[in-house]
C-alpha cells in the first residue's frame, strides 16, 4: 500500500484518486481551493442555480465505468442522467433552422433535409459514416491507452478518410475541418453545424485537423445527457465516492513543490512549508502550475509531444427569468454567427477581440432543481473566447459590456428575453482561472490525431520518476469525458507500472 498525494481535486484527479483508493492505497488530495470539481462549479441566488462550467455530459459511459470500478453503488443511483432530445436546435445565419434529435442518424438526416433541403441530409449521414471511421481508427491510442513512445506515428497520420476533391488538374484530400465542410458538405449552414462541435472545444476549423471529425460524431453515437440538479451533482457525486473510498480531502491547501529524492518525486511540499511525504505524486493542473512546483528535474519528458499552442477560453451569462420555460422548448440551442470568418479571425487570429455575434450556446435545463418554482426560468449563455492575461486592463468592463451584446445575441433563441429577464450574472476567463489556475482562464481542447501532433497532449508519466499528469492538460485532454479518461489511464500507470497498456 503506498501514500499517494494528488495536486488538486478537479475530475480527472479525483477519478484517479478514487480508482488508487479502491486499489488499497492511501490517497490524499491538496485542493488550494475550497471547493472540488475544478472547472465544474456551480452558482446559486435568490433560489436560482446554475452550471458555470460545462452544461451536458458527452460520453457518460465513462463516468459509469468509474463507479462500477469504484464500488456496487452505480451512477445511475447516485445522478439521474437524462438524455437531452432534441440533442441541439440549431440557428443558422440565414435565417433557417433545424432540430436535431438524439443519436438517430435517420433521425438527423431526415431533419436536415426537411430544414435545408433535400440532400442536405444525406451529406450529413455519409460525412458522419466517414467519422465513424476516423472514431474507430483513434478511439484507442487517444483515449483508452497511455500515449504511445512513437506518438509521432499518431501525430503524421490523418484517420479521417476524406473524400478525393477535384480542383483544376489536382486531385485533393480534406485535411482540415473546414475543408471537410467545404468540399464534402457544400452548404455553409452544414459548414456552421460541423465547425460548431471544434468551437466548443475552443479549436480553430480552419488549422482543426479532419480527425476533429470525431466530436460531432462522439455526440451522435454516444448521445447527448444532462445531469439533473446539474453537471455540479456529477462532481458532487465522485467527490462522495471518493470520501466513501476513504480518500483524504485537504482544501485550501496550496501545493508549492513536489519534493524530490534521488530523481524520484518523493511527496510534495504545501504553501506553508509542510512537507507531505508519498511514494506517487499525481498532479491535476494546469502547465504552468505543475512547472513551477517541480524543481530540478522538468515535469515533461524530452520525447513528449509538442507543448499545446494556448488555446481560448469561455465567457458564461447566466441568467435570471421571471416566467417558467415554455414547454417544448429546446434544452440546447446554438445560435451561429453571422459572420464566421470574422468570428475565427478575432479568436484566433493575430488581433484577438470579441465578436458581437459569436457562436453562442443557449441553455434551457427543464429543471425545477435550478429554478425558485416554476414561474421562474434558469438560463446559461456560453460563447468561446480569446483567453485574456488577467489582471492587465479592465477586464469586468470589457466583458460586462459584452455580456449585453451575448443576451441580445441569444433573443433570437429567446425572443422575450429582455422583458423577462430579472438578473444576470458573468462569468470569465478570470473566473476560470481562478478556479483552475490555467493562465488566461484557457480550457483545453481533446486530444486529436494528425497536424504534426499539435493537438496531442503531454503523456501522464512524467521526467520526473513517480509524479503523473492527470486531467485536461494531459493525455487525453480536456472535457469532461477525457478527464475520467486520464484518472483510469494514471491509475492504472501506479497500480500496473509501466507496463499497463489501457483498459481492457
Amino acid at each position: 500500500m503506498a501514500r499517494i498525494a494528488v495536486i488538486g481535486a478537479g475530475m480527472g484527479a479525483m477519478a484517479a484518486a478514487a480508482r488508487l483508493a479502491v486499489a488499497g492505497h492511501r490517497v490524499a488530495v491538496y485542493e488550494r481551493t475550497e471547493t472540488y470539481g475544478g472547472a465544474v462549479r456551480r452558482l446559486e441566488r435568490d433560489g436560482f442555480a446554475f452550471d458555470t462550467g460545462p452544461g451536458l455530459l458527452p460520453l457518460p459511459a465513462v463516468y459509469r465505468d468509474l463507479f462500477v470500478k469504484t464500488g456496487k453503488e452505480p451512477l445511475e443511483s447516485v445522478v439521474e442522467l437524462v438524455q437531452v432530445d432534441p440533442s441541439s436546435r440549431h440557428l443558422f445565419a440565414d435565417g433557417t433552422e433545424a432540430s436535431l434529435p438524439n443519436a438517430s442518424r435517420a433521425g438527423v438526416v431526415a431533419a436536415l433535409d426537411e430544414a435545408l433541403g433535400s440532400g442536405a441530409g444525406a451529406r450529413w449521414g455519409d460525412f458522419l459514416v466517414r467519422a465513424r471511421e476516423a472514431w474507430d481508427r483513434t478511439r484507442r491510442p487517444l483515449l483508452e491507452e497511455p500515449l504511445w513512445p512513437n506518438w509521432s506515428v499518431l501525430a503524421d497520420r490523418e484517420p479521417y478518410p476524406s473524400v478525393p476533391h477535384k480542383k483544376l488538374l489536382r486531385t485533393r484530400r480534406a485535411g482540415t475541418l473546414a475543408e471537410v465542410g467545404a468540399w464534402e458538405l457544400r452548404d455553409a449552414r452544414l459548414t456552421a453545424l460541423l465547425e460548431s462541435h471544434a468551437l466548443a472545444y475552443g479549436l480553430d476549423p480552419r488549422v482543426a485537423p479532419a480527425s476533429a471529425a470525431v466530436l460531432p460524431y462522439m455526440e451522435h453515437a454516444f448521445g447527448t445527457w444532462y445531469v439533473r440538479g446539474g453537471i455540479r451533482e456529477l462532481a458532487r457525486a465522485v467527490y462522495e465516492r471518493c470520501v466513501a473510498r476513504r480518500v483524504e480531502f485537504h482544501f485550501g491547501a496550496e501545493v508549492t513543490g513536489v519534493l524530490e529524492k534521488d530523481g524520484r518525486a518523493v511527496g510534495v511540499e504545501l504553501g506553508d512549508g509542510t512537507p507531505v511525504e508519498a511514494e506517487f505524486v499525481v498532479a491535476g493542473v494546469a502547465p504552468e502550475v505543475l512547472n513551477r512546483c517541480v524543481r530540478g528535474a522538468g515535469a515533461r519528458g524530452s520525447g513528449d509531444v509538442p507543448p499545446v499552442p494556448g488555446p481560448p477560453s469561455r465567457m458564461t451569462v447566466l441568467l435570471a427569468l421571471r416566467g417558467g420555460r415554455p414547454a417544448g422548448a429546446a434544452h440546447r440551442t446554438v445560435v451561429h454567427a453571422e459572420d464566421r470568418d470574422r468570428e475565427l479571425e478575432l479568436l484566433f487570429g493575430s488581433a484577438r477581440g470579441l465578436d458581437a455575434r459569436p457562436t453562442l450556446t443557449v441553455l434551457r435545463p427543464d429543471d425545477p432543481a435550478l429554478v425558485p418554482d416554476a414561474d421562474h426560468e434558469a438560463i446559461t449563455l456560453t460563447a468561446t473566447v480569446p483567453a485574456f492575461p488577467c489582471g492587465q486592463g479592465p477586464e469586468s468592463e470589457v466583458f460586462g459590456d459584452h455580456a449585453q451584446k451575448l443576451i441580445s445575441a441569444a433573443e433570437r433563441a429567446v425572443p422575450d428575453l429582455r422583458e423577462r429577464l430579472l438578473w444576470h450574472e458573468v462569468r470569465t476567463p478570470a473566473d476560470i482561472a481562478d478556479a483552475t489556475g490555467a493562465a488566461g482562464g484557457a480550457v483545453p481542447a481533446p486530444a486529436l490525431a494528425a497536424a504534426g501532433g499539435r493537438l496531442l497532449h503531454p503523456a501522464n508519466t512524467t521526467a520526473l520518476d513517480g509524479l503523473f499528469a492527470v486531467g485536461g492538460w494531459s493525455h487525453p485532454g480536456g472535457g469532461l469525458p477525457h478527464a475520467g479518461m486520464s484518472g483510469a489511464l494514471v491509475a492504472g500507470l501506479i497500480v500496473e507500472g509501466p507496463d499497463f497498456r489501457g483498459s481492457q
